[in-house]
Order: C-alpha cells, then structure tokens, then sequence
C-alpha cells in the first residue's frame, strides 16, 4: 500500500524533506518528524513513528500533502471566481489582474510567482498553478477584495458559490 508515482515524476526524500519534480513544475516540501517517508518500486509509502495521536494525525496529513504535491506537478490545480455587479469587470495585463469592483478607483493584484490567471469574458477569473495551498490562497485574497453582500449579491464570489440573499427593509408596514 503506498502512493503511486506516475510516469515522469521523480521523487525524492532526504530527512523528511520531499522533493517533486514532473512536467508542470517542482514542489519541496519539509515534514513533521513524527513519520517516515520512503520511495520504493514506484509507490511513496508513509509509516508513522508512534501511535500517539499527534503521529496518527501527521500520517494523514503527510500522505494527502504527498499526494497533492504529485497531483499538483502532473496536472495543475485551478480555482474558478465570478464577478458580479454591473460595472465589475476584470482584465489581465502580464501577471496582474486590473479589477473595476465599483470604488472610486480600480484594483490591481499582482500574482505571486508560481500562480498564473486567465480572464474569461470580463466577469470570470481562473487562477492556475502547482502548489494547491498557494492557488487557494490567492483565490481566497482575490474574494477579499470585494465579497459578496448579501442583498443583491454583487461582489467576487467562487464559480458555483450560492449567497443567501436578505430581504432587505420591510417597508412602511408597521408605521402610522
């Protein structure tokens, strides 16, 4: 029982220090001391030192961060974001996202490196890269810069994001 290895990505593991290099990229990645790694017949095995439950968490943790750095080298992790909001729109110009959210003045975010955008239509970002963490990340921040509200749900929100809309004032009901 191990992860396998998929062709063209080489792995190596130095003191708990892993190392992923396929075709899109490599990730390095330092672990906790509470397991060992080893790569063997092309499968990456995972054994934790103890049975504590600090070791048995760290062995989850370490096989599904391994896995995900495999993933992440071989095919790539991408976050989709909708705008909405008439007038909101977004351009790219290199590495940066130009976004018009409706203030006095437009919003420019610069991508780290390692993290990539393409813009579709003008309402519709998608943010690509190898590290899942870090595109997570960035598409957190992005969100950030104008979240959805909650009465007429204009703002950045995650491709499939569902907003529970307020009523909003009830009126002249209630007042004589």
């Amino acid at each position: 029982m191990g992860l396998p290895v998929p062709g063209g990505v080489e792995v190596d593991v130095k003191a708990n220090e892993v190392h992923v290099k396929g075709p899109k990229g490599e990730l390095r990645q330092r672990f906790l001391d509470h397991v060992s790694i080893q790569v063997a017949d092309g499968k990456i095995s995972v054994q934790r030192n103890g049975d504590d439950k600090v070791h048995r968490a760290a062995h989850g943790l370490t096989r599904t961060l391994i896995s995900n750095m495999i993933e992440g080298v071989t095919k790539g992790f991408r976050k989709s974001l909708e705008i909405q909001g008439v007038g909101y729109r977004a351009a790219k110009s290199a590495n940066r996202l130009n976004l018009t959210l409706g203030f006095s003045h437009p919003v420019a975010y610069e991508g780290p490196q390692g993290v990539s955008f393409t813009v579709e239509g003008t309402n519709k970002i998608h943010v690509d890269g190898i590290d899942k963490q870090q595109v997570g990340q960035v598409a957190a921040e992005i969100r950030n810069l104008r979240p959805p509200e909650p009465y007429k749900g204009k703002g950045i929100r995650y491709q499939g994001e569902t907003i529970r809309k307020k009523l909003g004032k009830a009126g002249k009901a209630g007042k004589k």
